[in-house]
């Protein structure tokens, strides 16, 4: 028998806390009872639809019940699961689907526009899935050289190309239990909800699935709708991006965040303005946290958020923190350098090509391809990044993929795409255009095209 730690975590949740409240969402309230019922149901159901354990799953669903029933659900059939954001276009999807060699697609039918020139199959589940199976076929288990894997996810990896890390269910545990060291989350707390599930879904949903904290999803991120579902549900933690901060603490309200305990900033750098202006506004500290797929969240400011906003902390218990020379030799504190951390739940692999953790790290660390500084009594501060990779208000874009949608446009020679600073969304995307010899170029037509083939947030801004 299959063992499937991770799907065990919202079976024990709702052995523990049947009846406590899970999500809040556009739906209403699903107590921990209820949200296993669903994500058992769908298991039942998937298994009938023809996934089978060792296959490649792609989930695509809603911040939600229904994002989190269809992770465990793909999870519990013995599969992996590879969360895939909703606001993809077809094009992106067939790219993903040719470079991970994923065998199905499981879909809220609400995005059946997307798959509708694709075969799919109903699921006859409260959650209203359907389920696409793609023409790689059932010959061989997807990620076979990673022992029991659960999860995979494409990142930026060390180059600025677009990798798939695969990370097993014993890691997902170790990172899980890691990370709620510093987060130290229980029944009793909420956490208010306002970023992508599908780039936050390990040291986030299934950590408090785990350890029997509610979500409560926001509609938006708007400052008052946060600061109403925050007040709503007695949020206790807010688990947010630069920008939704900096959205908040521009608020020109008079309302409270009552009760909430801890905000955390993540996905990208925040300044000690935006900070500073938070605090003011709702007398709360902000703390900055260190995230990366590969390891999960072994970084984060608890301890000095007040005094060094712009710190990403601390290396919690278990994990340590280098700074690396080009030599790779381990550099003294307070010199600039390439930041390298290990610890427990690390990732296993990476997808194509099969590359095993252990001919990644270097002295047992997993250099980050960020530049950073620590300080003598071990804070982390970020100095800049090594990839190419551009930071849309956290939402991750590579110049590649942008650059090849424009340049199959036949006006169109070359095309480069940069990432400029702005003060809202961290940086947005401007494109650099050679026409080909002749050709008119109509910018709102490129425009055009590129909202057709890319999500909103990858769409050249200038």
């Amino acid at each position: 028998m299959i063992e499937l730690p991770v799907y065990d975590i919202i079976r024990r949740s709702a052995e523990q806390w049947p009846e406590v409240a899970a999500i809040h969402d556009e739906f209403g309230t699903l107590t921990f009872r209820e949200l296993f019922e669903g994500a058992d149901s769908l298991r039942i159901e998937l298994t009938k639809s023809g996934i089978k354990p060792g296959m490649g799953v792609g989930l695509m669903a809603h911040n939600g019940r229904h994002f989190i029933t269809g992770l465990f659900a793909i999870v519990g059939c013995g599969a992996v699961a590879m969360p895939m954001l909703h606001q993809m276009k077809k094009s992106e999807i067939d790219a993903m689907v040719s470079e991970s060699g994923l065998h199905a697609i499981v879909f809220e039918t609400r995005f059946h526009n997307i798959f509708n020139a694709l075969e799919s199959v109903s699921v006859n589940s409260g959650a209203a899935f359907n389920v696409h199976f793609t023409q790689s076929g059932f010959q061989n288990p997807f990620a076979a050289h990673v022992k029991n894997p659960a999860f995979m996810r494409f990142t930026s990896g060390t180059t600025g190309k677009s990798k798939g890390v695969i990370i097993s269910h014993q890691s997902v545990i170790e990172r899980i239990e890691g990370a709620n060291q510093a987060l130290n989350l229980g029944p009793g707390d909420t956490v208010i909800w306002v970023l992508p599930m599908a780039f936050h879904f390990i040291v986030s949903v299934v950590l408090y699935i785990k350890f029997g904290a509610t979500i409560a999803v926001a509609k938006d991120f708007l400052a008052q709708n946060i600061i109403d579902i925050t007040n709503r549900y007695n949020g206790t933690l807010l688990y947010a991006s630069p920008m939704q901060i900096r959205l908040l603490a521009n608020d020109t309200g008079t309302g409270q965040l009552t009760g909430l305990k801890r905000v955390i900033s993540t996905s990208a750098g925040i300044s000690a303005d935006i900070c500073c202006d938070f605090k003011r506004r709702f007398n709360i500290s902000v703390c900055q946290a260190y995230g990366i797929i590969e390891i999960g969240l072994p970084i984060i400011n608890v301890m000095k958020s007040d005094e060094e906003p712009e710190s990403v902390g601390y290396a919690l218990p278990g994990y340590e923190v280098a700074i690396f020379d080009n030599q790779y030799q381990i550099l003294p504190d307070g010199m600039v350098g390439h930041l390298g951390i290990k610890g427990p739940g690390m990732f296993d692999a990476y997808l194509k090509p099969a590359t095993m953790r252990k001919d990644v790290l270097v002295k047992g660390y997993f250099l980050t391809a960020d530049f950073a500084i620590k300080s003598p009594d071990g804070s982390i501060r970020i100095q800049g990044r090594e990839k190419s990779m551009i930071n849309i208000s956290g939402n991750k874009v590579f110049p590649e993929e942008v650059e090849g949608v424009l340049e199959t446009i036949p006006e169109v020679k070359l095309a480069k795409i940069y990432g400029v600073p702005h003060p809202l969304m961290g940086q947005i995307i401007e494109a650099e255009i050679l026409p080909n010899e002749g050709a008119t170029i109509d910018v709102e037509a490129i425009l055009t095209y590129c909202r057709k083939r890319l999500s909103t947030y990858k769409v050249p801004q200038k």
